[in-house]
């Protein structure tokens, strides 16, 4: 196996047994309408090891592109990359932001979406210009078939070099293949939090055969980049949560102490025997003191209302 001193990881034959999922890259892939690469055996992840042979006839196999010029483009364009999501305002333009870069970082990707898998179905939350992904993802759900349903229920990266002759599934494929001019495709997940599947950065080619060891690896470090963005962006949420709770817990502490004469120890005993009473979270118990300034009768339930008169 050639070895590629851009990369620090080393990945033979095709499949991540799922005794290695926690590992960042542990996945499965799934190649060709077969279901699985020919041959494909368990996958070992060394760090010490670099090398990468993912796909029969691959780019890498014979040579690869992502070693001298080639790697350092795709370094100075991921760098670039990572500038411009820094300067993005919203989630959602970062997500944008990094599903359009596939279409320039890889040869032959056409169209790129991420895709999340919700209760009411699939939704697409960011594509490259055009209707491909989104009619691709309305085409799945219609049809209960599609390789980004696979990798969200399997968590597996998914590849279909032909959607022509694509057996996984037949009917989404056809359509795909005869109405968007979809020739071949590669489904990659993108986690956060400890490793749980979140969604599904999906590309598309025009051409069938395309999506070989280097694609994958460029739309690994792009999954990357998506499970950032949302992390972080969940964490700054969650933060800001935290911030608007403790002020809300320090508003209603000051309330009581000043109608009851009670100290701050005594008055956030005072929110949690309204709580545990109540049944009510503290944070929620603490907004509406602060909201009403109204300090509670821990003798009265929620839910209990005064006797109506008797009638005469």
């Amino acid at each position: 196996m050639p070895t590629h001193p851009a990369r620090t990881g080393a990945l033979t034959a095709r499949r991540w047994p799922r005794r290695h999922q926690d590992a960042p890259s542990a996945q499965r892939l799934r190649s060709d309408a077969g279901g699985s690469a020919a041959g494909a055996e368990d996958v070992h992840y060394s760090p010490r090891q670099p090398g990468l042979d993912l796909c029969p006839g691959s780019s890498t196999a014979s040579g690869g592109r992502m070693q001298g010029p080639h790697a350092s483009h795709l370094i100075h364009e991921f760098a670039q990359l990572s500038r411009t999501l820094a300067e993005a305002p919203d989630e959602d333009t970062r997500l944008q932001i990094a599903v359009s870069s596939a279409v320039s970082l890889m040869d032959g990707c056409d169209h790129a979406g991420f895709t999340v898998n919700l209760r009411s179905g699939l939704i697409t939350r960011a594509a490259s210009p055009g209707n491909v992904v989104s009619r691709a993802n309305e085409l799945q759900q219609e049809l209960g078939e599609g390789p980004c349903l696979d990798a969200l229920r399997d968590e597996e990266t998914i590849i279909s070099r032909d959607l022509s002759v694509e057996p996984r599934w037949p009917r989404w494929a056809s359509l795909v293949h005869r109405e968007l001019g979809v020739g071949s495709m590669m489904s990659l997940l993108v986690y956060t939090e400890k490793q749980r599947s979140f969604g599904a950065l999906s590309l598309y080619a025009e051409q069938g055969h395309r999506f070989e060891a280097d694609d994958w690896a460029i739309g690994q470090a792009l999954a990357g980049h998506i499970s950032v963005i949302l992390t972080a962006e969940r964490e700054i949420d969650q933060l800001g949560i935290a911030v608007h709770t403790r002020t809300s817990i320090g508003q209603a502490q000051g309330i009581l102490m000043e109608r009851l004469q009670l100290n701050a120890d005594q008055a956030f005993d005072f929110l949690r025997r309204v709580s545990s009473i109540r049944n009510r979270k503290l944070a929620d118990v603490a907004e509406e003191i602060a909201r009403t300034r109204e300090v509670p009768d821990l003798q009265q339930q929620p839910d209990e209302h005064p006797p109506e008169p008797p009638d005469r």
